[in-house]
């Protein structure tokens, strides 16, 4: 009996297949491009990928991931995290393969260390953007939402999806490290509502360990926040690592200085990836970096993914006259008092956020 010749398809194979040209770059010289879909602006050689390892150069043409998902689920909004857009609602959320970065501390590694770490790796499932939204609308879902990889690197995709979701009179986000560039930015924020940021350090040799640059972080808070996307940073607190008052104060004050509105989340650590040296997050570390938020003149700072231990961290207060107005535990809403149009009840000051 003759046995098959043909090997079975490599994932990087499978992922090939799956994609389209693309639109964020330019061509260079000798069949070179730039890739400009993230701040690593990577020149790329003809049959070489970026370091995303998910766009590729093939005869001078950059081909980016398309058609697929690696994750797709209904999520709390507020598991995002976002706590001033839309509360109590749900978010489809659509996830892809690989990243620019390379945390060694990833809750998404199997997805976003694709291609480069053996161990990773999830077989994509193709979908069309259309049987996205229509999931979304037989969900219930108000948003749809790119997460559990790093979207910037299939932003042409998510576009694609966000023009029929947005047709279709829902939301858009994305739940990005922040490695972006102007000229992505200007792409997506058509399209997109929301922009979650992780504000990871402030310590630039610490950014580098995970393959990128604090500037580059720190300008796309800013541009998104002046492009009008509605922007909320998140700081998982490490210990040891990023957790000192003075780390959590600068980083408290830079977010501040771009505007005192923009809600600041810091959130609990647990051991996974290739980090399990620091004890998790405890509810005092939490508390103290939250306090250092509000002392650097943020009127917004939550502290997560400790549900029932942080106290008043979980809830949103009116910065006028601190009048209860939406009261959480964990991802729940136990209590809404804002208006439809996003007004406190007790003094009628405009709470800044996306609220219907």
């Amino acid at each position: 009996m003759l046995m098959p010749t043909t090997q079975p398809k490599t994932l990087a194979d499978l992922l090939d297949g799956l994609t389209r040209s693309g639109e964020l770059y330019e061509p260079l010289a000798e069949g070179k491009v730039r890739c400009y879909a993230c701040g690593h602006r990577c020149v790329i050689f003809d049959g070489h990928r970026g370091i995303c390892k998910v766009r590729f150069n093939r005869g001078g043409t950059l081909y980016v991931p398309w058609g697929y998902v690696a994750a797709l689920q209904c999520d709390p909004t507020e598991k995002k995290p976002f706590f001033h857009l839309l509360p109590g609602s749900q978010t489809l959320t659509f996830g892809m393969l690989g990243c620019d970065y390379h945390c060694s501390f990833c809750q998404n590694w199997l997805t976003s260390q694709t291609l480069r770490d053996p161990a990773a790796g999830v077989e994509p499932l193709e979908i069309s953007a259309e049987q996205i939204v229509l999931l979304a609308k037989r969900y219930g879902a108000q948003l749809v939402g790119s997460s559990y990889n790093e979207p910037l690197i299939t932003t042409e995709w998510a576009v694609e999806i966000f023009r029929l979701a947005k047709r279709e009179g829902l939301r858009t986000l994305y739940v990005s490290n922040g490695n972006a560039t102007r000229e992505v930015l200007e792409y997506l924020r058509p399209w997109c509502d929301g922009y979650k940021i992780d504000l990871k350090a402030m310590n630039d040799r610490n950014y580098r360990l995970l393959g990128g640059t604090l500037e580059n972080v720190l300008n796309t808070i800013k541009m998104a926040y002046a492009m009008g996307f509605w922007v909320e940073v998140v700081t998982l607190v490490i210990p040891g690592w990023n957790d000192s008052d003075q780390e959590l104060r600068a980083a408290a004050e830079f977010i501040a200085s771009v505007s005192p509105d923009i809600p600041w989340h810091v959130t609990a650590f647990h051991k996974d990836y290739k980090m399990t040296d620091p004890e998790h997050t405890s509810p005092q570390t939490l508390l103290r970096a939250a306090r250092i938020g509000q002392e650097a003149g943020l009127h917004y700072v939550y502290a997560g993914n400790l549900p029932g231990m942080v106290g008043e961290y979980e809830n949103t207060y009116c910065p006028h006259c601190r009048t209860l107005l939406i009261r959480r535990w964990g991802y729940h809403i136990a209590l809404n008092r804002l208006s439809p149009q996003g007004r406190c009840p007790t003094c009628g000051a405009t709470i800044p956020g996306i609220w219907n």
